[in-house]
């Protein structure tokens, strides 16, 4: 979510999947072994084949080899196949595909336990929700119309924050103050619009975390850059900043040395420090496993969750793209989410879970599956079962500029009712 146009990327999935096809065998031929005739299926004619039986020689051109319904080429496979060297590698493969398979599958089915049964009721807003702005907020192409018009829209929602995009910073952590000529203008529009709602930069940048383009967190001279850049923005007026970062790895230190110098200066100006974060493993290893086949670790540990949790005032979990196929994996997996991030963050730290107010369909996002009305019944059931009482709660909605009214729909009806 570094940038308008993609900038949530934060980023993505529980487990990458692979489907193949299998293949028809049936060749449209039987065999009758009985009376040495075979049927063409498709055609319904027969035709004799040779054959040899006690007391009779071989019908035919003794030179003609015998005709066979299955292909040579299969007949050759299914050989080699059976033969005898190759009994311990087929063992292997199988007990390789089980492994594989099998862990897939049981997740699968918990997923799917995992979104059944009802949310506990309370389990609503806490009006505590927060909504993503794009970038033409800031830089002239919206105007007092799209500010009545947003006002109009949130009043009967939840939303307290808004995470207006400032950025992104530059890759040495600085910010040009020409990202967002329009800021002041937008914040007193805003404050007199709506009352009571906090209007916080929303800045980061590509890590080169994966690649060599990118902000690099182990310079300090690029983290003393973003602190400066952080006291610029709010020097033009916002409420608060909020960080998204990516791709950002579970463990990074000076990750949280950056928290650490950020939340000095936000606690001092009294206004909150708010970061975007990647997901939580949902297995024992699945991130070590992942980060091994594909060079892209998806998920945080829980317990690195929880040490950045500590380090601010509110933490939105992008639980989407997940790659998850079906609404109701999607769903038990949001509630998964849910709890595992309840379980690790204080309870003095706003705790939001992200809904996703856009439509895609690649292998990381199916738009069918990762609805609204899933994650919020899926963000229910987790704090149902989890901490159904937690006071600072709620959700974030992804992105303003690609949101459709049934997203609008979905979230009012089953969250803020």
């Amino acid at each position: 979510m570094a940038s308008e146009a993609a900038s949530d990327t934060a980023s993505a999935t529980f487990a990458d999947t692979a489907s193949g096809t299998v293949p028809d065998t049936a060749s449209g031929r039987v065999a009758d072994t009985a009376s040495g005739r075979v049927a063409d299926t498709a055609s319904g004619t027969t035709a004799e084949t040779p054959s040899e039986t006690a007391g009779e020689g071989r019908t035919g051109d003794p030179e003609e080899p015998p005709r066979s319904a299955v292909p040579a080429p299969i007949r050759r496979i299914a050989r080699a196949w059976r033969h005898p060297r190759l009994r311990w590698p087929k063992r292997i493969a199988l007990t390789l595909l089980l492994a594989l398979l099998l862990p897939s599958l049981a997740a699968g089915i918990a997923l799917r336990v995992n979104y059944a049964g009802d949310p506990a009721p309370g389990t609503q807003t806490r009006n505590r929700d927060a909504l993503w702005l794009g970038h033409a907020w800031v830089d002239g192409r919206k105007g007092d119309a799209d500010v009545k018009a947003l006002a109009t829209r949130l009043r009967s929602t939840g939303v307290r924050d808004l995470y207006v995009h400032a950025g992104p910073l530059e890759h040495d952590g600085t910010l040009p103050e020409t990202a967002y000529p329009s800021a002041s203008w937008l914040i007193e529009a805003l404050h007199r619009r709506l009352p009571g709602v906090r209007v916080q930069a929303w800045l980061g940048d590509k890590l080169a975390s994966e690649g060599p383009v990118g902000l690099r967190l182990e310079r300090a001279a690029t983290r003393d850059a973003v602190v400066r850049s952080t006291r610029q923005i709010l020097d033009a007026g916002f409420d608060g900043v909020h960080f998204d970062m990516e791709p950002l790895h579970s463990g990074d230190r000076d990750y949280l040395s950056l928290l650490d110098d950020l939340h000095r200066v936000t606690k001092a100006r009294r206004v909150p420090l708010s970061i975007a974060a990647h997901q939580i493993d949902p297995l024992p290893a699945a991130n070590s496993l992942r980060g091994t086949l594909t060079g892209h670790p998806k998920w945080w540990s829980q317990r690195y969750f929880g040490q950045v949790a500590r380090r601010v005032d509110q933490i939105a979990l992008m639980s989407y793209d997940t790659a998850m196929p079906l609404e109701s994996l999607y769903g038990g997996y949001v509630a998964q989410q849910t709890s595992l991030a309840l379980e690790v963050t204080p309870k003095s730290t706003d705790l939001l879970m992200g809904l996703p107010f856009f439509y895609e369909d690649n292998l990381a996002h199916h738009g069918s599956a990762e609805t609204v009305a899933a994650a919020v019944r899926g963000t229910r059931l987790g704090l149902s079962r989890t901490d159904r009482h937690r006071a600072h709660f709620g959700v974030a909605l992804y992105v303003d500029f690609a949101a459709r009214e049934v997203d609008w729909t979905a979230y009012r009806e089953g969250w803020v009712r």
